[in-house]
């Protein structure tokens, strides 16, 4: 979509934030994928109340804010400038890796399709979650690594030029970051039954691990005496645009220091979120130990000395 825009020549007025909350498009692709998977998630929901069954609010709350995340970068203003300026594709970038993934696992849409599918299309679905390729893909040293190598093989080979000129190798990026970004923090949320969870210790260690990662890419953009994408940006900074477009070199220095900043900031927020799972687990791991014990107690009483 975007990428098409600038291709056939459409001239883009000066991105302001204006812009980018307001000029909304329906690109086919996010567009059909906002529809469908917010749709077959409120069907989901509707069909455990038709049974007299509760789902917490908060997770409905959650699918939305994680679509509405996803569609405001790749529907909004955001999308229309993605491939203009490196800096708004990197806003771009980081809402579709971290949160649009973070808030997708916490509204658990893997337990609400077991607690709600047929009997068949419920056992295909607990057959992948228990096949070897799923536990091979939920690996996770394997997803931490997909994780932190995927931005660098994007960055810095011919995939992000080729994203620039071809609209669908634009929106399997998209695709590819929310996918990316859903095999490493999904199984670290603990919420759904998928393979590759662990402690908790481990799932902060992760998340930890993840911070000085974003901050080395980031500084290595900023640090660039080529310019990534080659001569894409250029070429757009000779055109009409070019009265209201910055420098190249200063856009994608910004672009890394958005990279830089704002994975620390959600990285950050990932860490909380774990933290404060880890206190609960903790808490109802201490309940149950209390309720085992009173139980015990309670059959040493009834027992008795004498008997």
């Amino acid at each position: 979509m975007a990428a098409s825009e600038v291709l056939s020549g459409v001239i883009l007025p000066e991105f302001t934030l204006e812009r980018a909350l307001t000029d909304w498009s329906l690109a086919p692709l996010p567009f059909i994928l906002v529809v469908w998977v917010s749709g077959l998630y409120l069907l989901g929901v509707l069909t455990l109340r038709r049974r007299g069954d509760r789902w917490p609010w908060g997770r409905t709350l959650a699918l939305a804010v994680g679509m509405g995340i996803f569609a405001l970068a790749t529907l909004s203003g955001l999308a229309a400038y993605d491939t203009t300026l490196l800096s708004v594709h990197m806003v771009q970038h980081m809402l579709l890796s971290m949160l649009v993934p973070l808030a997708l696992a916490l509204a658990a849409p893997v337990t609400l399709a077991l607690r709600t599918l047929p009997r068949r299309p419920r056992a295909w679905l607990l057959a992948v979650l228990h096949s070897r390729v799923a536990r091979v893909l939920s690996f996770p040293p394997l997803t931490f690594a997909l994780y932190v190598v995927s931005p660098w093989a994007l960055y810095f080979t011919g995939w992000y030029r080729a994203s620039l000129e071809s609209v669908y190798i634009h929106e399997m990026m998209h695709v590819h970051l929310v996918l990316v970004g859903a095999l490493f923090f999904w199984p670290l949320m603990g919420v759904d039954p998928v393979p590759g969870r662990v402690s908790h210790p481990f799932r902060v260690l992760l998340v930890v691990m993840t911070l000085p990662f974003h901050a080395f890419l980031g500084v290595t953009i900023m640090g660039q005496t080529t310019l990534l994408g080659g001569d894409w940006y250029p070429s757009l900074s000779e055109g009409p645009m070019g009265a209201w477009l910055p420098d190249p070199f200063a856009d994608q220095n910004l672009a890394g220091g958005i990279l830089w900043g704002t994975g620390d900031l959600i990285g950050l927020m990932f860490f909380g979120v774990l933290f404060v799972q880890w206190v609960r687990s903790s808490m109802r791991e201490a309940e149950r130990e209390d309720r085992r014990l009173d139980l015990l107690e309670a059959r040493s009483a009834r027992s008795g000395p004498g008997r």
